[in-house]
């Protein structure tokens, strides 16, 4: 696959998981009708909120630290939202992130709160609000769309948020922000996704998408290169001034530092051994045992 060709996962994640054994497809959100609202005033005036899927640590539930396994006694079920300062201490190891190319060790490169505050600091914004929103990788649609968008609406008007940043990891994370997204902008926040699953996104349907060519997990830059990061986020937040019309997408300009065909690889069933293929549904049984014990 050409280094700037972006994965298919729909497709992929359809085959990997037939291949396991899991039968008929997930089928993910889709619409034809895309709700679009403009920015109120200029970019400087505008109060932005951070949307994540990010979990924060807690020390009693096992290794979330760089490279760590999937840890489903990580995941969280609700929304929440907490301050931005002191930064907060956030993980990712409850989710599908590529793991075969990032270890998820620099929080900047799923997190951009450092990036955001330095625009903040030079005028480009007139603030980040004081709460940042955790959002649940929540695979039922029905349960994203009537709770946890509505849960996560109502905070961010108690915030009297212009607009919010909304920042996945996983495949299904790109879902259930693409959700979060279009229920902001049904009620008049505007919104922009920074992520890394093009397809799933401009398949459900989004006003503003900014698409980095990254393994998921670094939606917001490319891993201890803050460069790239505070220019992604730049180009981020410019996108809620220059789009004219829903289902506006752009690419960042930068290219992954890492291995050179890490798109190959990412839940690729053609590359299992039948015996990997047994040790993959057997991890995922696992994990998806401890995540319902956590429920």
């Amino acid at each position: 696959m050409p280094d700037d060709e972006p994965v298919n996962y729909l497709q992929r994640i359809a085959e990997y998981y037939r291949v396991l054994g899991y039968g008929d497809s997930y089928r993910w959100a889709h619409f034809d009708e895309v709700p679009f609202t403009r920015l109120c005033g200029p970019l400087a005036e505008a109060t932005i909120g951070i949307v994540t899927t990010a979990a924060l640590f807690r020390a009693d539930k096992g290794d979330q630290g760089p490279g760590a396994a999937y840890n489903g006694l990580a995941k969280f079920y609700s929304v929440y939202s907490e301050s931005t300062l002191p930064e907060p201490d956030l993980r990712i190891s409850h989710i599908a992130y590529d793991r075969d190319h990032t270890a998820a060790s620099d929080q900047a490169t799923y997190f951009p709160l450092k990036a955001f505050k330095k625009l903040e600091s030079s005028g480009v914004i007139n603030r980040v609000s004081e709460r940042f929103y955790g959002l649940p990788t929540n695979r039922s649609q029905k349960t994203g769309i009537t709770v946890d968008c509505v849960e996560l609406l109502e905070r961010c008007r108690e915030d009297k948020l212009d607009a919010a940043v909304l920042v996945p990891n996983c495949p299904v994370c790109h879902q259930s922000v693409s959700l979060a997204a279009r229920a902001l902008e049904q009620a008049g926040i505007s919104t922009v996704i920074m992520g890394c699953a093009k397809d799933i996104v401009e398949y459900v349907g989004v006003p503003r998408f900014l698409f980095n060519n990254f393994p998921l997990g670094n939606s917001a830059g490319l891993p201890d290169d803050a460069g790239s990061q505070l220019a992604i986020a730049r180009q981020a937040l410019e996108m809620l001034v220059s789009a004219r019309k829903p289902r506006t997408t752009e690419q960042s300009p930068f290219v992954w530092s890492g291995q050179e065909n890490w798109q190959d690889d990412y839940s690729n069933a053609k590359l299992l051994s039948p015996q990997q293929i047994v040790k993959r549904r057997t991890e995922f049984d696992k994990g998806k045992a401890e995540a319902r014990s956590m429920r």
